[in-house]
């Protein structure tokens, strides 16, 4: 296990590209034990790393994640059967964020999988002053949205990562995606001066 320090990471990735996964208990054995969210699987979880911090730190770490957390499950015919919103700092929405699921089909544009949590993603990155319109967000499973990363969508659209992922894509909805490259120009315009944490 690596031990590293918050500042050795882009806290912005925090509620962003890095998000909770369960719990770590540890009991009077000196045992420790990971539990996991029910939509994670043991091999979602890789390479443990051990954050040092100090009171300082985990303030600044709190306000950070004081993010807009929203899941949608939906079953086989995409009636909505669960949804959980939690307040934030950095709010979407709620009604763009709906928007967004409804006009994706509550499928993820990425892999085109249905029926898992969703997420918005941002195509011009939040932390580089993306937009919280819906003409900047797609739809897209938390787990395909960790992959992106902070990658820029006109490299991430053409990433081996992206091709692994899409594979079952149809081929319209690949398109229509290789499409919106066209119009990071229009969405670099919508952005939002001074992105911070309260």
């Amino acid at each position: 296990m690596n031990v590293i320090k918050l500042d050795d990471l882009n806290i912005f990735d925090f509620g962003n590209t890095i998000g909770l996964t369960g719990n770590i208990w540890t009991g009077n054995d000196d045992k420790s034990y990971i539990t996991l969210f029910p939509d994670f699987k043991l091999e979602d979880i890789g390479e443990l790393n051990a954050i040092v911090m100090d009171s300082e730190d985990w303030k600044r770490l709190i306000r950070q994640t004081d993010l807009l957390e929203q899941e949608i499950l939906t079953n086989d015919n995409g009636n909505v059967r669960k949804v959980t919103v939690r307040k934030t700092a950095r709010l979407i929405d709620n009604r763009i964020q709906w928007k967004v699921f409804e006009r994706d089909n509550y499928t993820c544009r990425y892999t085109g999988e249905t029926g898992i949590p969703l997420s918005v993603d941002h195509i011009d990155l939040y932390n580089e002053g993306g937009a919280n319109v819906e003409e900047n967000l797609l739809s897209v499973s938390r787990k395909a949205n960790k992959i992106r990363g902070e990658m820029p969508y006109d490299q991430w659209i053409v990433s081996d990562a992206y091709q692994r992922i899409s594979k079952n894509l149809p081929e319209a909805v690949k398109q229509a995606n290789l499409a919106i490259v066209a119009q990071l120009p229009h969405l670099k315009t919508l952005r939002v001066a001074n992105i911070r944490s309260r």
